[in-house]
């Protein structure tokens, strides 16, 4: 008898939300599921790991075709636990993270937990995707976005991804007119840090922002996003920049011998 495919599935949203919930209903239709998702919620934090305390797991759900822990780590570390302790003797055939509360398009990437998770996974030569909502309502409606989940990740089980590339899939609100595979779109975000006086003496401040979009291309993940477009952007996590190679080479590489 085939083996079924083994499906890993983590997020930044905590293993009690509502999106994490909904992708694992998904991929139990496709294989065995393991889930090790952050015991709260680590939105934001990135690629960061936990390297001066100790991290914790537990297991919290099992049965046929299922297990789930929870983890009191970031994403990263729900990754790094599943290949060298909870998964070592097989690895996945495919990592999915989210389904995340709140775009991840555009500049978002860089901040979030569950494209940190993808990009784990990709570094650790599992084919990776992470799906992301445009709502940060813990309520949202997920079902327009199904079908493109199991299409997606269909297509990834039976194809694979090349080898470094991974993929960010975000989906708006309500109906979806359709996939559209896209590029980064280029933002910032305008932030402040607002101060507040506690009642009990002293300041404190919250980071508050306005994100602004700088790019018109009809291919920016977050125009697309925008006019209710799920967006589909490969990414890689080779960072270096080969278009200015050669120039960065010609300025700095003779520093040393001027």
């Amino acid at each position: 008898m085939k083996e079924r495919p083994l499906i890993f599935v983590t997020n930044d949203d905590s293993y009690f939300s509502k999106g994490i919930s909904v992708l694992i209903k998904l991929m139990m239709e496709f294989g065995d599921v393991v889930v090790i998702a952050p015991k709260e919620e680590m939105s934001g934090k990135s690629h960061s790991i936990t390297s001066m305390n100790p991290i914790r797991i537990r297991l919290f759900e099992e049965k046929k075709g299922y297990m789930g822990y929870i983890l009191s780590g970031t994403p990263v570390d729900c990754v790094k636990m599943a290949s060298n302790r909870i998964l070592k003797e097989r690895k996945p055939n495919l990592l999915v993270a989210g389904i995340n509360h709140g775009s991840n398009a555009s500049v978002n990437t860089i901040y979030s937990g569950t494209m940190a998770a993808v990009f784990e996974g990709c570094a650790e030569g599992i084919p990776s995707v992470g799906f992301s909502i445009d709502s940060s309502d813990k309520q949202v409606d997920f079902s327009f976005c199904e079908k493109y989940i199991r299409e997606i990740c269909a297509e990834i089980l039976n194809n694979g991804l090349d080898n470094g590339i991974c993929l960010n899939v975000n989906f708006p609100a309500g109906e979806i007119k359709g996939l559209k595979v896209c590029k980064q779109a280029k933002a910032y975000w305008q932030e402040d840090m607002v101060e507040y006086v506690s009642p009990h003496g002293g300041k404190f401040y919250m980071l508050s922002g306005v994100y602004h979009c700088l790019d018109n291309s009809p291919e920016a993940d977050y125009n697309c996003l925008q006019e209710g477009y799920a967006t589909m952007v490969p990414m890689h996590i080779d960072f270096t920049d080969y278009s200015s190679m050669d120039k960065i080479k010609n300025r700095f590489e003779n520093v040393q011998k001027k």
